[in-house]
């Protein structure tokens, strides 16, 4: 990142790194505060002046004579960097506005809960379902309640000839901890192995504070899990995640869960202080393991369809007593 010891000066400095970039060639210091101006910064000309000065000397900018600064190949690689960083914590962000959208009714089974939404070709359809079915039927655990979302339904874009598959995403068991007064912290999102039907330990983590994209949506990306084999063999490996809770709520916690369970949320946890599945635990807390919605999803993937997917994707209403998947 840019040097400097005032955070305000490094945005000012990122945001004509912007400006200049986005201009595609040489740009005067004049038409930088213009735009600057416009983007709420008040700084003069003298002010933009200066600040290229900075730019120049770290090899971000270069003069073009009377023409104004370009943005060099270093500054370009500054800009992305400082665009991530932006970014970080944006995951995190969008699944605590999730949670407290969050309204299930554990008693009634019925409410608002968080989904993830994946799109595959409409020709593929059939096939994604029988595959959803095989993992049901399998009993593996790695099921989710689905449902098919058309173009224009809940507000979402499907693109033409394609349909999405809604899958309740696991992060609604936080908003239910969360709505009977536990305090929850998302820690985690992974790759879990399971043996013989047992969880056993997770061989890859990715925090969720210190990433610009959905864990999940990496894990699929590499093709990581093998819940097709889960299914046939009862060993393999899944997508999960961890969060945690004061220490004191677990029992009060584990009864939630069981009813998340009962209402078809999630299929199955672990609870455990000092260690869960090899990932630490902080002192005075519990943590929570919690399978992914997206197994099913993942297994479709792994039978050779094609899958674009999009985790905690939206709010979507939800009756257990109603017989239409979510």
């Amino acid at each position: 990142m840019i040097p400097s010891d005032d955070p305000q000066i490094q945005r000012k400095l990122i945001e004509i790194l912007h400006v200049i970039d986005e201009r595609g060639g040489a740009v005067g210091a004049r038409i930088i505060s213009d735009v600057l101006k416009e983007r709420g910064y008040a700084l003069g000309e003298r002010g933009v002046r200066y600040h290229l000065r900075i730019l120049d000397e770290r090899g971000l900018t270069r003069r073009e004579g009377y023409a104004g600064r370009t943005i060099t190949e270093l500054g370009k690689k500054e800009l992305d960097e400082a665009l991530v960083h932006d970014r970080t914590g944006f995951v995190l962000t969008r699944i605590e506005d999730m949670i407290y959208r969050t309204d299930f009714d554990l008693a009634s089974g019925r409410g608002d809960l968080i989904v993830n939404l994946s799109v595959i070709r409409r020709d593929d359809l059939d096939d994604a379902l029988a595959i959803a079915r095989y993992l049901a039927e399998s009993g593996c655990g790695m099921d989710s309640r689905i449902r098919i979302v058309e173009n224009g339904d809940y507000n979402v874009s499907i693109p033409e000839d394609h349909v999405g598959i809604a899958t309740i995403c696991s992060i609604t068991c936080d908003g239910l901890l969360l709505k009977h007064g536990i305090p929850v912290n998302t820690r985690y999102g992974g790759v879990l192995r399971i043996e013989d039907g047992d969880a056993v330990q997770y061989t890859d983590l990715i925090g969720y504070t210190g990433t610009s994209i959905d864990p999940m949506k990496v894990f699929l990306s590499r093709k990581m899990t093998s819940v097709l084999e889960i299914a046939e063999t009862g060993s393999g490996l899944a997508l999960a995640n961890v969060r945690q809770i004061p220490a004191l709520s677990k029992d009060a916690a584990s009864e939630i869960l069981n009813s998340a369970i009962e209402n078809g949320i999630t299929t199955r946890y672990e609870v455990g202080e000092g260690d869960i599945l090899g990932v630490p635990v902080d002192a005075g807390m519990a943590g929570i393991s919690i399978l992914a919605g997206l197994n099913v999803i993942a297994a479709i993937q792994e039978a050779g369809i094609e899958v674009m997917v999009e985790p905690i994707a939206a709010v979507m209403d939800y009756d257990i007593s109603e017989d239409r998947g979510l």
